[in-house]
């Protein structure tokens, strides 16, 4: 009989937990004596700072949910930040789809989409798209079956080329240098159709899959095909379907790459298969 795995709800699955917990560093004990209160469990904190990703909602509302009081939730969650429990999740999860499924190095996708980010301190800018009102920029690289492996914040007014250095250095996992015979492609959009693209793309030994910003879309298009840039698209989609990253409402930079972290692994771990 077919075993039914855990989906993605509100709360962190049993299986997500079982790779997430050890990656927490046990904390120290600053009590002179060795004792001091109880430390609420890693996994209410968890559940309470999951439940935030996937509903959006303010730290202060986990009060009356009872999952766990706001201020240990997002102490916690600012420890995590401070240790690197969210990039080490999200390798875990690359990895783990790579041993399952592996992944799809013959091309790379790169796109940034843009939210808004009233709150926030750093790492934002006016949002040309958005009557100049404060915003963030994401820029996504994907796998060519949109597992995400590379994500940056930016202000909103910041091109997208001027993003994809960055990008393409800050993977979570190594990328196998391409050869002859298996090269490398890197989809891109017409936003990206500058020379500074060109010179990156040709660095990191990419072949470019750029159309330029003259260039229409060809009479002969087949029906119903799609460019392989969707893939990248896609997982901006399923970024979004975790209403805390809908709208940036961390003041801090690391605390919004954090849950966005959070979110990508997510994404690797349930392509994966590893639950519903």
């Amino acid at each position: 009989m077919k075993e039914k795995k855990e989906k993605l709800g509100y709360i962190v699955p049993d299986e997500l937990w079982a790779r997430w917990e050890p990656l927490i560093p046990a904390p120290p004990n600053t009590h002179r004596f060795g004792g001091g209160r109880p430390r609420r469990s890693d996994r209410d904190c968890a559940n309470a700072i999951f439940f935030v990703l996937r509903t959006g909602c303010q730290w202060e509302a986990l009060d009356a949910t009872g999952l766990c009081p706001h201020s240990t939730a997002h102490d916690r969650f600012q420890e995590w930040v401070e240790c690197g429990v969210w990039q080490r999740l999200w390798q875990e999860a690359v990895d783990c789809y790579d041993e399952l499924r592996g992944l799809d190095w013959s091309f790379l996708c790169a796109d940034g989409s843009m939210t808004k980010a009233p709150l926030a301190w750093e790492k934002s800018g006016p949002n040309p798209t958005d009557r100049g009102k404060q915003g963030v920029k994401r820029s996504l690289l994907t796998d060519g079956q949109g597992i995400p492996l590379s994500v940056v914040a930016a202000g909103a007014n910041v091109n997208d080329h001027k993003l994809l250095e960055q990008t393409l250095c800050e993977m979570v996992v190594a990328r196998p240098l391409p050869n002859a015979e298996q090269p490398q492609g890197l989809c891109l959009d017409k936003g990206y159709d500058y020379d500074q693209t060109r010179h990156i793309g040709k660095s990191h030994r990419l072949e470019l899959h750029l159309r330029t910003r003259e260039e229409d879309r060809p009479k002969d298009w087949p029906s119903g095909w799609k460019p392989r840039r969707w893939v990248v698209e896609r997982t901006a989609s399923w970024l979004n379907r975790f209403r805390g990253l809908l709208v940036r409402w961390e003041k801090k930079a690391a605390n919004y790459v954090a849950m966005l972290q959070c979110a990508c692994a997510c994404i690797a771990f349930q392509q994966a298969g590893l639950f519903g």
